[in-house]
This record gives structure tokens, sequence and C-alpha cells, in this order.
């Protein structure tokens, strides 16, 4: 820590952190912009936080509020004081089901009040695609709107009372009287007074150009101040964007959710006819009418394979349309109505709600998944939340596509449209010099189409540096002037998130991604996906921040350090923007900064974000170029020469196992051995088999289809009883597998701690191995789900040619062997209760769809645990990692072994050698196994 945090914290600010790790994880939120703050803040209270503000004062620091960092327009990110309330100011201080309210701190995230509100019934209507994360208060600084505004409303119609800081320290209260009338008033301040006496000398303007339709977000919301409407000064605080004031507390609305809801999907031809059908879809009164086309389904099944969007109607976009009641035969009846009323190409009713939250899912990650235009380039925010009266939609659609064209740009669109709102991200060439420039002139004529169409810039994210400086071409002198003179009253010193609605940031200024960000020479990795460019990579991580969220109710891994620790620069998104940093041509970031392994220490190379994040960010393999380009030609930490070379030491032991496994018993001995290692000495050595798979293994038998078995270094020297019970399978699935003629290793720990060069020598020597058997068609098996995963996804990466790629498109996993196997039958599992943990990789790379489909399809009873299991290969041995490694495996895989521990059905399975041996450790009853032993022990 040094000196303005320290000057912070002497004014009483508490925790307060300028960390150089900690500056570049908050140096951008979800916006295309990036401005590090020159301290972070994390108040316990509203105390702390006037304490905060009275320090930035005396210091001459801004302050900007921030949540999840979800905003998508650069709402959360400032040059001085950026408050993090998320992390401690997160408390549900009350819900009252009578009065169908709550009362929370601005960090509440808005699942945990649905939790909170779920018993009585209740929840909170507005549902932003980032529910998982966002918080309350950055959810009332943008007006946050989500699906289902049409029943619910914006935030703004769900606020009931306020209690916010001034800019001075003065505390403001808003709210509603007994009779609904609006209240306010600031204690030791004249500002409400001042703000009634300003808006009275300018009333034609408030009431003709503010809050002209649903989704008129961009500016401020004068309207509502207007004597028709009482002075509503809480509803204009929602959506003010932490300009006016800091919010430390809120009273919400509740509302009952539906008894009864049926999902419409709708076909249509294009995107602009979905558009045009919208007025005549909203007489219908549904609860949520989004849209998307062809261009999003098309990346989810490519990305995720064809299974993973349900089918859809006869059609190039859809409309996802929800009718909601409490009379199940009346919703049906219009939903049916709706599907035969000709609207589109075709329509489906979809009445299995287990479907219905697979299609709204996809909507949900539109965000990120449109991360990638249709031209394969990077596609960025900016000008992602324009809105229009409804009945305008299809026009402005119509015209939206004729701009990208004129502009030479592609995106994939999506959005409310029973609101007229659009989210769009585009291809800007911020890769050329003039980038900046081009985004620009996009801005201006966008603008002026939107506004032409009785639009607004914002539908619901807010203006931020992305559109502030747009408002004159949507607002009168006077309105700005009216908007400049509000800001006054409040804050006159202009303290609160600056740049920000008055007195705008330049919208291309500050851009996170530019031409002097291309990194591509000297790299270990080819990112392939990328065009050869680690700046591009990295860059993926739009900032959705859905790596902050808990995916385990949806079978997700990301991120498990971040749930372990809660801190942002332990998740995937806080560790790209400090990746991004060093190729930022302004920072002086390094691949070595102490800051950047700072961030990445925690990573687990778990690869769950390669899967889970909605825009493909591989940290796993980041983390690796990172620690390569460090360390290479240097002196590197212990456990990259240990754990790191593990196959080597493993043929080592593997040539005196009692010996080794003895010497491990001896405690001091072992103590040694583990320092020296720089293993943790609460771990334990996983003992070698007394003799390795090879020396056991008879060979091929030479009867039935050739299958040649990848015995890994962990099955081959630890296991070897999971290779002999995938022989006896293979065999009685009538397959005749045969192995290589010596240990080949795919290299897994030396990719893991960054020695690529080694990786790629042992890889080479692999595919040698392999490589006439791929080309002849011979499926390849592998048994260790991170080492299958490296010859299907690292491989490539590290090794060109055709021989690298007949190999990994001929390695499968044993479940994906058997099951399009002609003729085979599992061995019957009726009555197992399967409490499987899935590896990581195996989620990231294979999917482990497959293995839980053949387990049912078996007789077996399945619960697929979500999350990592906490070892994740090196990482759980390491030293300083073992807290962190067991906090891991208490979030999900410990838990559901505990519940499942008086069922004598219950099996576990672990097919990962890492996941079992952590099993090991800490629940050394859980006796897990590989789905080869399982099959194997029922086989008849």
């Amino acid at each position: 820590m040094s000196g303005i945090a320290q000057q912070l914290q002497r004014h009483g600010a508490g925790d307060v952190s300028d960390d150089a790790a900690v500056l570049g994880a908050y140096s951008s939120d979800a916006s295309l912009y990036r401005v590090p703050p020159a301290a972070v803040a994390f108040p316990r209270s509203a105390d702390e936080v006037a304490a905060l503000l009275a320090a930035a004062r005396s210091e001459g620091l801004s302050v900007t509020a921030r949540g999840a960092g979800t905003s998508v327009a650069g709402n959360a990110i400032g040059p001085g004081v950026v408050v993090d309330f998320s992390r401690h100011m997160n408390r549900i201080l009350a819900v009252d089901p009578d009065a169908a309210s709550a009362v929370v701190e601005p960090g509440v995230v808005q699942a945990a009040l649905q939790q909170a509100s779920a018993p009585y019934g209740l929840r909170f209507g507005p549902d932003p695609s980032t529910s998982t994360r966002c918080t309350i208060g950055g959810m009332i600084g943008n007006d946050a709107c989500g699906a289902r505004s049409l029943a619910y409303g914006r935030t703004s119609h769900n606020v009931r009372a306020v209690r916010a800081l001034l800019a001075d320290g003065s505390q403001l209260s808003t709210g509603y009287d007994e009779s609904g009338r609006p209240t306010a008033q600031a204690a030791g301040s004249d500002v409400v007074d001042r703000l009634r006496t300003l808006v009275a000398r300018d009333l034609a303007t408030v009431r003709t150009e503010f809050g002209t339709f649903g989704r008129h977000v961009s500016g401020l919301a004068l309207d509502r101040l207007a004597p028709e409407h009482g002075f509503d000064l809480t509803r204009t605080l929602v959506g003010s964007e932490g300009t006016l004031a800091v919010l430390t507390e809120a009273t919400v609305r509740l509302v009952r959710a539906p008894e009864v809801a049926v999902m419409v999907v709708l076909g249509f031809p294009d995107f602009p006819t979905a558009g045009f059908a919208t007025p005549d879809v909203l007489a219908f009164a549904p609860s949520a009418c989004e849209g998307l086309d062809r261009r999003i389904v098309d990346v989810i099944r490519e990305r995720r394979g064809p299974a993973a969007v349900p089918p859809l109607p006869a059609g190039d976009a859809w409309m996802f349309v929800e009718l909601s009641g409490t009379d199940p035969a009346d919703v049906r009846r219009q939903a049916e109505l709706l599907a035969a009323a000709g609207l589109g190409v075709s329509a489906l009713v979809v009445d299995d709600p287990a479907t219905a939250d697979r299609l709204w899912r996809i909507r949900a990650d539109g965000a990120g998944l449109a991360g990638r235009a249709p031209s394969g380039k990077p596609a960025w925010a900016g000008w992602e939340d324009a809105a229009v009266p409804p009945e305008h939609l299809g026009t402005y659609l119509t015209s939206f596509e004729d701009l990208l064209a004129q502009h030479g740009l592609s995106a994939m669109p999506f959005g409310h449209f029973g609101e007229g709102c659009l989210h769009v991200r585009m291809d800007f060439p911020f890769d050329r010099a003039d980038g900046a420039e081009a985004f620009r002139a996009f801005l201006e004529d966008a603008a002026d189409l939107v506004t032409s169409l009785g639009g607004s810039l914002s539908g619901e994210h807010g203006d931020g540096r992305a559109r502030s400086d747009l408002l004159p071409r949507m607002y009168s002198p006077a309105a700005l002037s009216l908007m400049a003179a509000v800001k006054d009253v409040f804050d006159p010193d202009r303290v609160l998130n600056p740049g920000i609605l008055v007195d705008p940031a330049s919208s291309s200024a500050d851009l996170r991604y530019s031409s002097a960000a291309r990194l591509s020479k000297g790299l270990a990795l080819a990112y392939t996906a990328d065009g050869g460019d680690f700046g591009q990579a990295v860059h993926r991580c739009t900032g959705v921040g859905k790596c902050r969220a808990d995916n385990s109710a949806a079978g997700g891994v990301m991120c498990p350090s971040y749930q372990a620790t809660r801190e942002e620069i332990h998740s995937t998104r806080g560790r790209a923007r400090l990746l991004q940093e060093i190729v930022n041509g302004s920072s002086s970031t390094t691949w070595g900064s102490p800051e950047v392994h700072e961030a990445l220490d925690l990573c687990l190379s778990c690869k769950g974000c390669a899967s889970d994040c909605p825009t493909g960010t591989d940290m796993a393999s980041y983390k690796a170029e990172v620690l390569h380009q460090t360390y290479k030609r240097r002196l590197r930490p212990r456990s990259h020469y240990s754990v790191g070379w593990l196959p080597r030491w493993a043929k080592l032991g593997s040539a005196m196992p009692g010996f080794a496994n003895r010497s491990m018993d001896v405690a001091p001995l072992r103590t040694v051995a583990l320092k020296a290692a720089g293993v943790d000495t609460r771990r334990r050595m996983p003992a070698f088999a007394r003799r390795t798979f090879r020396r056991a293994f008879g060979g091929a038998v030479g009867t039935g289809t050739p299958v040649v078995l990848f015995v890994d270094s962990f099955s081959n020297h630890f296991s070897p009883r999971v290779a002999d019970a995938a022989v006896a399978v293979l065999r009685a699935a009538g397959y005749d597998p045969r192995i290589t003629r010596q240990q080949e290793c795919c290299g897994l720990p030396w990719i893991s701690t960054g020695q690529l060069d080694g990786a790629a020598r042992r890889l080479r020597g692999m595919v040698d191995a392999l490589a006439a058997d791929a080309r002849a068609g011979v499926p390849i098996v592998g048994l260790e789900p991170s080492c299958t995963a490296v010859l299907r996804h690292e491989l490539r990466e590290l090794v060109a040619g055709e021989d690298a790629a007949a190999v990994a498109a001929a390695t499968t996993t044993l479940a994906e062997l058997l099951s399009r196997t002609p003729g085979w039958t599992p061995p019957d599992l009726t009555g197992t209760r399967v409490v499987a943990q899935p590896h990581c990789h195996h989620h990231a790379v294979m999917g482990w769809r497959t293995d839980q489909a053949l387990l049912e399809r078996a007789g077996a009873t399945v619960e697929a645990v979500p999350g990592c299991c906490g070892m994740a290969g090196n990482f759980g041995v390491e030293q300083g990692h073992y807290e962190v490694s067991v906090a891991v495996a208490e979030t999900n895989l410990l838990p559901a072994v505990r519940r499942s521990a008086g069922d004598a059905a219950r099996v576990v399975l672990a097919d990962g050698f890492s996941c079992r041996t952590q099993l090991d450790e800490l629940a050394p009853d859980a006796q897990p196994l590989h789905l080869a032993e399982l099959l194997a022990q029922r086989l008849g």
C-alpha cells in the first residue's frame, strides 16, 4: 500500500487499496473503456462511505460507485476512488412479505434478493441478463430493466425509498408517504428546495423532452420532478448513474411471481420482420418479448454442440414470448392463440419448463455470446443499448442493418423487442490506426437514426462514457442546460462520477483496445481462434462478469477462485484486465510484473472459463503463456521442477515403488521432501502402484475392432487399476485395445506450469507415436480427462500440421466411444446412485453430457456435482494454495459427498486423478471410482 490509500485511511475511509493488481482489475468494467483508478475502496457501512467522501474531497479525488462492474457503457470506472459496494455492503436488511418490500444495501446481488424473497412467493421484478451477479445498487444507478419489464417495469418503478449521501456528505432520504405521495429531505442541506425552484423555472422543457416513452433512459429523469408527478425525487435519482448522490440503502418493491408462465417461440424470415410484428405481439399482453436471430444461435451450436440449442421453429430470427397469469387454462389458450395468429412463418408453444429455461439462458448469455461478430473479429459495446418506441422497431432494425453495411461492420443483435430496445455489439476496427475515428463516426450516425425515430440513446444501460457526449444529438440546449444545473445543485465540485451525463468525457477517448494492443510475436501458443494475437485473446473478456456468479445451478465450473475469495482480482475478468495491461501501449505492466502474477497465482487453470464464459475466455491458456514468457531461460519456482516434472519423477519412483512409498511414510523425511518440492506439508504424496499398467498389459489379443488406449502417466504409475478396467470394458464392447510402444506424455504438468517448450516436445513425440493410427481412423481413447483434453485442445495450439490435427480428431473419451458403438449395451446400474465430479477439463473441452447420458441409460440415478474439486492438478498441492483448494472443495463437492454418505447405493465417480486425490485426502470414505471401474465392476 502506498501514499493515496494511506492518506484516505487516515481520514477513516476503511478498507482501501492502491495495490497495482487491484487498480488494474478495476480499470475497466463491462465497457470498452479503460480508466485506471487512484484507489479502490470497500466500505462496510454508510459511516465509512461518508468518511470516504470526506477523504476524497480533502485529497481532491473523484468518487465512482460500483456494484458488480457489469456496466456496459463505462458507468463504473473513474480516475479517483472507485467504491466497490459488493464486497461488504451486501446485506439484505429486511424482507417484509406483508408490505411486499425489502430493505437492502447497494451491494446485494439481484439473485440473492430473489432467493431471500422466494419463500414468500415474492421476487424483485426487474431481471437483467446479469442477474446472477449484478447488484441492486448498480441496477438503481442505471435504471436496469431486463426481459420482463413489460410486466414489472424498470428499476425506477420498483424503488420505494432511497438513503444516500451527497458529495458534501449530507444525508439524503427520499421515498413515499402512506398515501403514496413522494417525499424528500436532505439533512443540513437546502438541495431539495433549490432543486424544486430550478425545475419550476422550466417546466415546459421538463414535460416535453424527458420521459417520452417506456425505455427513455438517456439523460436524467427530470420529468418525474414535474408537479403532476409530485416532485418524485426517488424516480429521478434512479438512473442518474451515481452522478448526483451515493446510494447507501434502498427499500425496493417486491412482486408476486406468476403462478403460470408459458413460452411461445415465433419464427421469422429475418430480424427486421420480427421487429415489425412486435406491436401485434404486444396485443397479447406478454410479460416478456425478446428477439434474437440465427447469428447467436449458430454461435452456441458451434461452441457447445448442436444439442445445446433446443429445437426451434422454422426461421432465421425468433421472438421468445412469455405469457403469464393465474389461470393455467387461460394462459395456455392465449399461448395457442398467439401461436396461431400467423405473425411469423412458424410458431412453437414450449410446454417443458426445462426447455424454456434453456432457451431463456441463450438469451441471457447474449451479451457475452455476441462478443465475437459474424466476421470472426472481436465485437465491442458502445452502441449496444438504444431504444425506440416499439411501433418503430421494424423501421429501426431495417435502417440499422443498412447503417452497418455503410460502415462495413457486422454484428449479432438481440434485444427486448417488447420495449423497442436493441442490444448489439459490432466489430469496430480498433485494430486500425483510425479505429477510434471510425467508431465515433458510427456513433454519430446511429444516434441521428435513433433520435429521428423518437428514441433514446440508452434503453437501460445508461449513457456512461459511451453516449454522454452524444446527448446534444438527442436533447435541446435548454434540456442540456437544465441537466447541468441539476448537477450543480447536487454536486457543484464534480466529485461524483465525473465525465458522465454532464461535462462528458469523449466517447472515443480512453478506449481499452487499439491497434497498439496487438501481440503476436514470440508466443508459445498459436491462438488460432484469435488470429495468433495474444492481445485479441485476452480482450475476449468483455466484462459481463459471469465469472463472479455462482454458476453451479447450471452445472458450471467458473470461477472457483472467485467463489472462494470473493475478490475481483481472483475472477476471470479481473485477471483478464491485468493481462490486457500487458498489451496496453500506455501501461508499464509486463509478463513478469508482480501484479500479473498476484492475479494469476490463485487461478486453478481449471479451464472452466473456456466453456462457461460466454466469450470463451481461456484463462488457463493465458496463465500458461505468462509463466512461459516470464520464466523461459530463467530459474523457476521449485514446484515447477517437482510437480511440473511429475511424469519424470513417477518413472523413477515406479522403479522402486516400495522404497519410494515407505520413504514418504516417514514423517520427518516427508516434510523435508515436500518443503523442498514447494508442496504444502499438509498434502500427502500419492502412492506409487506396485506394478505399472504397461508392465502388466499383455498387449492386443488380435480380435475385435482396434483402438489405441492412451495410458497417461497418472494411470500408468499411480492408478493402473483404471487402465485395467478400461481394457476389460473395451474388450467386452468388441474392441481390441493396444498401447503405444513406449510411455508417451501429453505434457500436461509442463503446460500448467508454463513450460510450453517442454510440453511441445512431448506432444510432438506423442503425435509421432499416434499419427499413423489416427490417419487410419483408429480411435484414441483417453482415460485421464485432463490429458484427453490436452490432445483435443492444447495439442493444436502447440503443434502444427496435419498429423497433430488428425490425432486431436481421433481422440475420444471412453463414454464417447462406447455411446457410438453399434449394438453396445451398458451393464445394468439400476438402483445405483452416482454422485459424479466431472473433471473441469472434461467439462470445458469434451463436455460431460455423454457420460451422464451413458450412466442414465444404464439405469443409474446421476447427480453431477458442479464446480471444481479444488485440487486442479498441481494447484492444490503447491505451497500457498491449500486453504483456497479446500475452500473450493467445500463449495460443492464435499457437501455433495456428505449429503449422500448414508446411502448404501451411492457410488462417487471421479475420472480425474486430481479429483480422486482430493477426495482421498478430504473425504477418505468416499472411495471414488473412474467410469471404467464402475462399468467393469458390473460386467456380466
